[in-house]
């Protein structure tokens, strides 16, 4: 009886010092997200998310044919949902993805890529804590719509140019750069002058 409390003081002391500094060290990095997450951090996180995804769900399958029309979906999703974070080439070059802590992952990369389908829509419907990724998940309604972005992600390493041309089209944008849009398609087609200042348009 005694060697088992003293085995339980030692673990406990072991885990307590192990919180102490991993305070320490939380506290001595601070509060900003300029940095990126170190190595430790980022290896720490993703083993993390691997053991708390439901083993249940991690088997799931993609009830959703990969035809044409439902990877087309998952890409006008993808272009007005995610490409904010994300860019369009799913690579996470943008202001948005640059800025969030952890940095936004290039999604073409094998560490997203092996993810199993059940992972990756898993992972769009219940969000990840502690990152910038919500929690898209609308019900039993809206669930086709995760497994056709599961289907475009593996398509994002193949996107061609005029694929992103297209997505480019359907990015979400403010009523004055679609106006300046507006503006501009008017002028090329002949219809008015050129604006004055159309402005700078945003594609995310």
């Amino acid at each position: 009886m005694r060697a088992l409390i003293k085995t339980i003081w030692h673990l406990s002391a072991v885990v307590g010092l192990a919180v102490i500094a991993g305070g320490v060290w939380f506290w001595w990095q601070g509060m900003t997200a300029r940095n990126p997450p170190s190595a430790m951090e980022a290896t720490i996180a993703r083993r993390a998310r691997a053991t708390m995804i439901p083993a249940s769900a991690r088997s799931l399958t993609n009830p959703e044919p990969a035809n044409a029309d439902i990877i087309r979906s998952g890409m006008s999703h993808w272009a007005d949902h995610c490409a904010a974070c994300h860019a369009n080439d799913g690579g996470g070059q943008t202001p948005m993805g640059q800025g969030l802590y952890p940095r936004v992952p290039d999604m073409r990369q094998a560490a997203t890529q092996q993810l199993t389908d059940g992972e990756l829509f898993y992972i769009i419907e219940n969000g990840v804590k502690l990152t910038g990724m919500p929690a898209w998940g609308t019900g039993p309604d809206g669930e086709p719509s995760s497994w056709h972005l599961v289907h475009f992600i593996r398509k994002l390493p193949t996107l061609t140019e005029g694929e992103l041309a297209a997505m480019a089209e359907l990015n979400q944008r403010s009523a004055e750069e679609w106006k300046a849009l507006d503006e501009e398609r008017k002028f090329l087609a002949g219809d008015e002058p050129a604006p004055a200042s159309p402005g700078h348009v945003h594609k995310p």
